[in-house]
């Protein structure tokens, strides 16, 4: 019983703590703007629903994680993603980047993959979100939690710069080894701003 009472304190003090990670100073939700080569997409953060998948996202934009990497997946009507390989304008050559330990998934958070919502990309492991998102295009149900079956965390809404994520999901791709959609002419996330 003490065990378990332990763990439940442990676990309320990480939470606690990422989320104070999480929360700006003035209370309000926190915002960051993706600077990209097509324009600027401002972000407004949910700590409050996804306390640890906001405290991940943050930490990676403060340490400069983000700058010149490249938007990888672009597919019409449905997603782009980002966040995962940087990219050598030089030579025109993109690779993965070293990431941190995943993250817990908080899929059942209550938000929904709506349209324009941000969440965590993963792979088919639920607990496997590292620094990789994405910004849905329309409502993509079928990535929410579905009964047990988790789902790829919401943990912010685009508020700006909608028609910036549709320039860039119109923009033309191919399909190369490990890349189903990835832009022809590279769309770099020059950096995030977090205001």
């Amino acid at each position: 019983m003490m065990k378990l009472i332990r763990l439940l304190l442990c676990a309320t003090l990480l939470t606690s703590s990422l989320y104070s990670l999480a929360e700006p100073a003035s209370g309000k939700d926190p915002q960051v703007i993706l600077h990209t080569s097509m324009g600027d997409i401002t972000i407004r953060l949910y700590p409050q629903k996804a306390p640890i998948t906001v405290a991940n996202f943050l930490d990676y934009a403060k340490s400069g994680f983000y700058n010149n990497t490249i938007f990888h997946r672009v597919k019409k009507r449905f997603v782009i993603q980002g966040g995962g390989f940087s990219y050598d304008a030089d030579t025109e050559e993109f690779e993965r980047k070293a990431v941190k330990d995943p993250i817990v998934n908080e899929s059942g958070n209550g938000l929904y993959n709506d349209r324009w919502t941000v969440a965590m990309a993963r792979t088919e492991e639920p607990d496997s979100a590292t620094s990789q998102f994405y910004i849905n295009l329309r409502m993509n149900s079928s990535l929410d939690k579905r009964g047990s079956k988790l789902g790829y965390a919401v943990f912010g809404e685009v508020i700006a710069g909608q028609h910036v994520a549709q320039s860039i999901s119109k923009q033309p791709t191919e399909a190369i080894p490990g890349f189903e959609n990835l832009p022809i002419k590279a769309i770099i996330l020059e950096s995030v701003e977090i205001l």
